[in-house]
């Protein structure tokens, strides 16, 4: 007994860990589902600034009408057809207890009468003919429902209606002792036909002030379009708009305020430390001059040879740390042609004995700062006529990017380490053989530029089996 009690426990257990795993995949997949359908309604949404306030604006507005004319409307319908099937019906019941209280009139020529004149019903007495079949109903059978409980309620007799056929009027037919009593009546006595006011004046109410809306966000979204394309403009290294100014909301003001005093501090900055690295370069070359000089005016020229070199080395070495220090900033943005800096690419690759291949995809009329652009090019390419045979260049040009790649058969780079070369003053002697009078500044100079411009560089394998170097600018 005992082990039959044991086994039915197990059983238990077993369904109650089955049940449990059942509830937590259902779970799961409840969970990944709803992100997926969140994910996707969030993909879908507009992702402009003044298309998400539309939005923030109309939706609730939309939703709040919505609720509201629903409310209102089923209420207002449903109470007023109520009130006038309602009235519809008593003088139809009156009708009809005229017509059994006084039976000798054979004609009813007065409860005819009275009917049309007094409470606008056209009334006829029909033969006892069998009633039609009941008609289909209407989608929307207000009036149909709500006229036939009054019907029933009030008069208590067979009867037929029919509120589709003529728009305009609704025949109610009654079966009486020997005869069939067929009313017509108006449709806007049983049945509440003027909401289509409360609509219009809805829906008019809802474009006016959506309109009034509109106009105040426009102008509300306006100062941040124009702060957003100011410090887009500043990132690539370009002029301020000319119509910027603070404008707009407070908030917006002390924002383009601080945008406007952030870039003086920068350009203040950068003119300091140009100013202040003129300064060196114009000394450090007067020394280096000196040093010329008196070698040339010593006699020993083996001694001369080795520093002349190393006068030379070091002035290059200047060059290089002066020119990134220094940057070029204050250089202004104008159009270049990509035609003419691949032609001198190609130039400088036959110089250097290298098999170059250049093509350009788009338009070739960019927009940057030519001597930083060139010089960026320069460097990228001018590594890679140092240590490959064969260089592929591709431009493209297409929606206002531009992306050059450049691919060659060098040895590469380790892909750990193609963050470091960007490093200022990092040598990868064994990956790349760096002459000794390499300054390790080049790549560093180029994504210097090339993030001035808004852009940036990015390293790869390329599919000649060497470096892929990627440079991306907004132009």
């Amino acid at each position: 007994m005992a082990t039959a009690d044991l086994g039915e426990n197990r059983v238990k257990r077993s369904r109650r860990r089955t049940m449990a795993l059942r509830v937590r995949r259902l779970a799961r997949n409840s969970s990944i589902q709803l992100r997926r359908f969140l994910g996707r309604f969030t993909g879908s949404m507009p992702r402009g600034l003044y298309a998400r306030s539309l939005i923030i604006i109309i939706a609730p507005m939309v939703l709040l009408q919505s609720v509201v004319a629903f409310v209102f409307m089923e209420r207002h319908w449903q109470t007023v057809t109520q009130r006038l099937s309602t009235a519809v019906t008593r003088d139809i019941a009156a009708i009809i207890d005229i017509i059994e209280t006084y039976p000798h009139d054979a004609e009813y020529e007065d409860v005819i009468r009275m009917a049309r004149e007094r409470l606008a019903l056209n009334v006829a007495i029909l033969p006892p003919d069998p009633l039609p079949a009941p008609a289909p109903k209407p989608f929307f059978s207000i009036l149909d429902r709500i006229l036939s409980e009054e019907i029933t309620r009030q008069i208590g007799r067979p009867f037929w209606i029919d509120t589709v056929g003529n728009s305009n009027l609704v025949e109610i037919r009654i079966l009486m002792e020997g005869k069939v009593l067929r009313v017509l009546a108006r449709r806007s006595q049983a049945y509440a036909s003027n909401t289509h006011i409360f609509l219009l004046w809805m829906v008019g109410t809802s474009l006016v002030l959506l309109f009034i809306a509109i106009l105040f966000l426009r102008n509300q979204i306006r100062p941040i379009q124009k702060l957003a394309e100011a410090a887009e403009s500043f990132g690539k290294g370009r002029p301020l708009p000319a119509d910027f100014r603070p404008r707009g909301a407070i908030e917006v003001r002390r924002a383009s305020l601080a945008f406007i005093q952030m870039r003086e501090r920068i350009e203040k900055q950068i003119e300091q430390r140009t100013t202040m690295l003129s300064g060196v370069s114009h000394d450090l070359r007067t020394i280096l001059t000196r040093f010329k000089l008196q070698l040339a005016l010593s006699g020993d020229k083996k001694v001369n040879e080795a520093l002349e070199k190393d006068v030379a080395d070091m002035q290059s070495m200047l060059e290089g740390y002066l020119s990134f220090a220094k940057g070029d900033a204050k250089e202004e943005t104008e159009e270049l042609d990509l035609n003419e800096v691949l032609d001198k690419i190609r130039a400088d690759g036959k110089l250097s004995g290298n098999t170059v291949k250049t093509s350009l995809i788009g338009r070739p009329d960019i927009v940057v700062r030519p001597g930083a652009f060139l010089r960026l090019v320069t460097n990228l390419t001018s590594n890679a006529f140092r240590y490959a045979d064969h260089v592929d260049i591709v431009a493209r040009n297409s929606k206002g990017r531009l992306t050059l790649t450049i691919d060659d058969n060098g040895p590469g780079i380790p892909e750990d380490r193609r963050e470091d070369v960007f490093r200022p003053f990092f040598r990868l002697d064994e990956a790349r053989n760096l002459n000794e009078s390499g300054t390790g500044l080049g790549l560093s100079i180029a994504r210097d530029i090339a993030r001035g411009h808004g852009g940036d560089i990015e390293l790869d394998d390329s599919p000649m089996g060497g470096l892929r170097a990627v440079l991306r600018l907004p132009v």
